[in-house]
């Protein structure tokens, strides 16, 4: 039977709904047997004009977080391994500036974690119910291209587009970012978060899919709390989910073997 021993998709006090301390995460994963760690907190992002984003940590803090979690690295060298991340969306206009501002300390990875739609200054959430065709295609849109950049290790909850209209129409778009993930070899996440909190993802429509097309699926905590980091309850409710789909799970590691690192 699989364990869940590492994941890639955690958080910090930095994002403004997180809590505890990296250390104290560090901490839950050794008790609970976890061999490796991966915190991706939410990415800072450069706006024009005034929007602020409330949910991700700002641009003055990044060298506090990677010093944070490199002090953290040599101490527990050799009883966990730790990589630094970052959980970020894929907005078109801003997309030049977010890759300036990253490539100053860059980070081991990127999950695709597409909140919003459009370029989040429009402030349309893609977790907003709806049964308009036309924000799902536009969030099929958004993570395909993402994916095209290279720069993506991952796709969080990539069925957290709360569409709740035609079977066919989600089945035809869903197949489609399915399809581009395969072709940039780019896995998808069971995410954890929606099961323990009985979101509406992971969604019982969106994985029959993935078992069709194929794809490399991983497990990702996305741990907003110490607790939460070494989620087995959950992970095994994601392994019967492996099995009733048919999926392909791979070790979480994969996202940093996938040759989307950025250097």
């Amino acid at each position: 039977m699989a364990i869940f021993d590492e994941s890639f998709h955690t958080h910090t006090w930095r994002c403004n709904h997180a809590s505890d301390s990296e250390r104290d995460y560090v901490e839950c994963a050794l008790q609970g047997g976890m061999k490796t760690l991966g915190f991706s907190d939410h990415s800072p992002y450069v706006f024009d004009g005034q929007h602020y984003s409330s949910f991700r940590m700002k641009p003055e803090q990044v060298d506090d977080y990677f010093d944070t979690l490199e002090a953290l690295k040599a101490e527990y060298a050799g009883r966990i391994d730790l990589h630094i991340g970052y959980e970020a969306e894929y907005y078109p206009r801003f997309f030049a500036q977010y890759e300036k501002l990253i490539a100053k300390r860059p980070p081991e990875y990127l999950l695709l974690g597409q909140h919003f739609l459009y370029n989040e200054v429009e402030g349309i959430g893609s977790m907003r119910k709806t049964a308009d065709d036309a924000p799902l295609i536009q969030y099929v849109d958004q993570v395909c291209e993402a994916l095209d950049t290279g720069l993506y290790a991952c796709v969080a909850h990539p069925d957290c587009i709360h569409y709740v209209g035609s079977a066919l129409v989600y089945e035809r778009e869903m197949t489609r970012l399915c399809e581009c993930a395969l072709k940039n070899d780019v896995p998808l996440e069971i995410n954890l978060l929606g099961l323990r909190t009985n979101r509406h993802y992971p969604n019982p429509a969106f994985w029959p899919i993935v078992g069709r097309v194929g794809n490399t699926v991983v497990c990702g905590s996305d741990a907003h709390a110490a607790c939460d980091v070494c989620d087995q309850a959950s992970f095994a409710r994601a392994m019967d989910m492996v099995q009733q789909y048919g999926l392909k799970w791979r070790s979480a590691s994969c996202i940093l073997n996938g040759g989307h690192l950025l250097r």
